[in-house]
């Protein structure tokens, strides 16, 4: 009842909250950007030089009409599986449009969706899984465990420092800096009906929600969503996942709709270490 009673008064935050699964609303107003540290100076535009691309990079089709936009709230179709979706090696790499783009679903394949520089009012910093012939992969928001394909040119890639990996049996978050295992943390993780969703993700970005129940810490909101929209409740069918700080000491459960419960100290931790982009890897 608590629990509810939290997500009902995190869907009034609708000017600064983002809408994470079990804990706001299905609208989507704007996430703040988390960025802990400047940018590193070695930034590439639009990728790899000209001189590195290979000869036979293949040209990027037009886009059909009517393509849909991927947003917070609004997914699309027609992309691969990420083929490495339980992979801890580190993403290190995290690449932003500087325009709205066509994705793709191969290299020099069809175009299935546009992104945007921009979600819900953030930065939109996606992590690099693979480079191909002069694409460039990248994990996908709003869709769980799906990869697109972007064609050299019109974005930027940055380097990604952090990793977060939770083993939802051993009920553990382990922030990762560097390749290196910092710090590993007791949570709580997504009831059986309302599990934490597996796989690659990565951080959207950070939120504040105005409830007591989560310590009065920012959210770090991710790409992911449910897997069963079904389970949780009609509010919450187009909301994301995020890890948050918890009032109570009680972790160690599977008893979240799908967010990933914090001691408060933990949360503290991450919200002055982790940066938007930051990959996310859920295991069994």
């Amino acid at each position: 009842m608590l629990a509810r009673r939290a997500a009902v008064l995190a869907a009034l935050a609708v000017t600064l909250a983002a809408p994470l699964a079990g804990c706001s609303s299905k609208h989507a107003p704007s996430v703040t950007a988390t960025t802990p540290a400047a940018p590193d100076p070695t930034t590439l535009v639009g990728g790899p030089s000209p001189a590195a691309e290979p000869a036979t990079t293949p040209p990027a089709a037009p886009a059909a009409a009517g393509l849909t936009t991927i947003t917070y709230t609004q997914a699309a179709t027609g992309f691969p599986a990420d083929p490495d979706q339980a992979s801890t090696t580190p993403l290190t790499e995290g690449l932003q449009l500087q325009a709205k783009s066509p994705v793709y679903d191969a290299v020099g394949g069809a175009a299935r969706a546009y992104l945007t520089p921009q979600i819900s009012g953030v930065d939109l910093v996606m992590p690099v899984v693979a480079r191909q012939s002069g694409w460039v992969a990248v994990l996908l928001p709003s869709m769980n465990r799906s990869i697109g394909w972007l064609p050299p040119g019109n974005y930027t890639v940055t380097p990604l420092h952090d990793q977060i990996i939770v083993r939802r049996a051993a009920f553990t978050l382990t922030w990762v800096h560097e390749g290196q295992a910092q710090q590993t943390w007791t949570v709580t993780v997504g009831a059986p009906a309302t599990e934490t969703p597996l796989g690659r993700t990565f951080v959207l970005g950070r939120s504040s929600l105005p409830s007591k129940v989560y310590a009065g810490l920012d959210v770090l909101a991710l790409g992911a969503v449910p897997d069963d929209k079904n389970a949780v409740a009609s509010g919450l069918a187009d909301a994301h996942t995020g890890i948050h700080a918890w009032y109570r000491n009680e972790f160690g459960y599977r008893k979240s709709n799908g967010c990933v419960r914090m001691p408060p100290a933990a949360q503290k931790v991450l919200l002055s270490a982790i940066g938007s982009g930051t990959s996310v890897v859920v295991l069994p």
